[in-house]
């Protein structure tokens, strides 16, 4: 029919016209067939026909129709020979079948969801923790800081009543051997006297040994060992006086020589830090 209305038109020499078949969805179509006829009558009453003309007469049935000078025209009725893609090799076996509703696979969907999450947030914790990690070992101290962070003392080199220096982490160390007097007259100091009450044995792990950090507590002046009033630290920057277990006992200083941790090896070793 449409070959019969694009030969009858004022431009009849100058179009041609081809029909075919194209898939769809819908069930397919049968092509029209065009019976030959050996004379064609012209009708010059009849409208000039153009593409938006045909296109007019052509939309009762369904069709679409391109045409155009010295153009090939075409009609495209139906879509019926594109093969659709099958994905059943990617699918699980619970949606292969389409006749299924999707609620009754829904429970094995949302498994495999939560496992992949899951398994997705325990890798991401892991390599957050492995970062951190060695972040945080980036900033701690090197190996030979920490070398110099503990320092051993031989105890059989101090002579009894003496004191001695060392050096431990950039301070001065005070080791002192205490003989028992001194030791008997610190212990009996009663805590009312004190500034800074703390008893002498709470500040020594051995009676005999008396383990100080050097540092005045008023403005970290260094104080000399075996002087002032009570025969102990003395610092003469400002008139601090220590007695034998560093406790403060006059002077602007507002508290007690530091105890730094430290261990005994044996009798005659002690590690400090």
């Amino acid at each position: 029919m449409l070959s019969l209305i694009a030969r009858s038109g004022p431009f009849a020499p100058y179009l041609s016209a081809t029909t075919y078949t194209v898939a769809s969805q819908l069930k397919p179509l049968v092509p029209g067939v065009v019976s030959t006829v050996d004379a064609v009558i012209v009708d010059l009453k009849r409208p000039f026909l153009c593409r938006e003309s045909m296109q007019g007469q052509a939309a009762r049935s369904g069709a679409a129709v391109t045409a155009g000078l010295n153009v090939a025209s075409s009609v495209r009725y139906a879509h019926s020979d594109i093969k659709v893609p099958d994905f059943s090799d990617y699918r699980r076996e619970e949606v292969q079948d389409p006749r299924k509703s999707s609620q009754d696979s829904s429970d094995i969907r949302k498994g495999f969801s939560y496992l992949l999450t899951g398994t997705t947030a325990v890798m991401g914790a892991y390599a957050a923790k492995n970062l951190v990690t060695q972040f945080v070992t980036s900033m701690s101290a090197s190996a030979d800081v920490l070398a110099l962070s503990k320092i051993e003392v031989k105890l059989n080199e101090i002579p009894e009543g003496k004191n001695m220096t060392f050096k431990w982490r950039g301070k001065p160390l005070f080791i002192r051997h205490r003989p028992s007097k001194e030791i008997e007259s610190e212990q009996a100091v009663s805590l009312a006297e004190l500034r800074d009450p703390q008893l002498d044995s709470d500040r020594v792990k051995d009676p005999k040994w008396m383990i100080l950090i050097g540092v005045c507590t008023h403005l970290g002046c260094v104080p000399i060992a075996n002087a002032g009033d009570y025969g102990g630290y003395y610092c003469p920057c400002h008139g601090s006086h220590y007695d034998a277990s560093g406790r403060i006992r006059k002077g602007p200083a507002p508290l007690n020589l530091e105890v730094p941790p430290y261990e005994f090896i044996n009798e005659d070793l002690v590690v400090v830090g």
